[in-house]
């Protein structure tokens, strides 16, 4: 039932804080018409500029960080085998990252989760502040692998599969605060969360693989409508 509740309210948060699409509607335009046709925070810094974007992307992390301190706060004190609070936190986030992607109130058309996933990167530290490694090594991996591709979507594919490995590596070592099939569970959703980031970039790895993605510099002007913008989707 916790697993419902957290699955709930991170959907609900993900959802509701979509920040690139009220953002932009500050700015008199739906993010969605313009660039790659996402509300997520590449597409905004590509078409309405960096700060903009880093707002976006400060408020989309956040939510997922949010989320977890909720969770930790209501369920903190669970100590059920089959619900530890790692367990619930991935929940959660799992929650929060189908909400930014696909938000009822928007036709299901959001963005494509990987700045609220970094979210959850950060939000392992509020569940055990041994977990700061994931922080560190996933932003090494991430930066690394975009100053040396200059391509965003590979950067955040290959950060969100490395995170995993090392998710799952650690909980073989029993470095993760769950066990039996709770810890299996909690493997099982770190892989959705993974699987749901490559099937949302699938039409920039199709990209990739041709040659034709773009990469970090590009710039999409405001006034460029939707269909004159057919290539670009990062995230």
């Amino acid at each position: 039932m916790l697993r419902v509740i957290c699955l709930l309210l991170g959907y609900l948060m993900g959802s509701i804080v979509q920040s690139g699409f009220w953002i932009c509607k500050f700015h008199h335009i739906d993010i969605r018409q313009y660039g790659s046709g996402n509300a997520g925070t590449t597409n905004v810094i590509r078409t309405m500029g960096k700060k903009v974007g880093y707002l976006t992307y400060i408020f989309d992390a956040g939510k997922c960080i949010v989320t977890a301190l909720i969770i930790v706060l209501l369920f903190g004190n669970n100590h059920a085998p089959a619900e530890p609070e790692i367990l619930l936190v991935l929940w959660g986030a799992l929650g929060c990252v189908l909400g930014h992607n696909f938000p009822f109130y928007l036709g299901f058309k959001g963005g494509k989760g990987i700045a609220a996933s970094t979210g959850l990167i950060l939000s392992f530290m509020i569940v055990d502040i041994h977990y700061w490694y994931f922080t560190v090594i996933g932003f090494i991996i991430f930066m690394t692998t975009m100053y040396v591709s200059r391509y965003v979507s590979l950067a955040s594919l290959v950060l969100m599969t490395t995170l995993t490995l090392e998710f799952i590596i650690t909980a073989f070592f029993g470095r993760i605060n769950a066990t039996g099939a709770a810890l299996i569970e909690c493997n099982l959703v770190m892989c959705a969360l993974t699987a749901l980031a490559f099937f949302q970039h699938r039409a920039n790895i199709v990209r990739l693989i041709s040659g034709t993605e773009n990469k970090i510099g590009h710039h999409v002007k405001v006034e460029e409508n939707l269909a004159s913008e057919s290539g670009e989707k990062n995230e």
